[in-house]
């Protein structure tokens, strides 16, 4: 695969990623405010994601480190 190929595919799968996290953001964030069954399946549904076997292929992080970080800034943020 040339160069340029495979810089517009790594882009691609950091901005899923990025999408990811930001939609998971806001998941936490919504399941701690108001709690619905919706935020849940969505929170769950993102943690399945982070947990995948496809989010390890798009970026060989650690989901679960990844997750813990986000949790971490979404309660820093609702202490404030």
């Amino acid at each position: 695969m040339d160069p340029m190929t495979v810089e517009c595919w790594t882009a691609l799968a950091n901005a899923v990623i990025l999408q990811a996290a930001e939609d998971y953001a806001d998941a936490c964030r919504r399941s701690r405010l108001r709690p619905t069954r919706q935020s849940e399946a969505r929170r769950r549904s993102l943690e399945k994601f982070f947990t995948s076997r496809w989010f390890r292929t798009l970026s060989g992080a650690d989901g679960e480190a990844l997750m813990k970080r986000i949790r971490d800034g979404e309660q820093k943020q609702g202490t404030k």
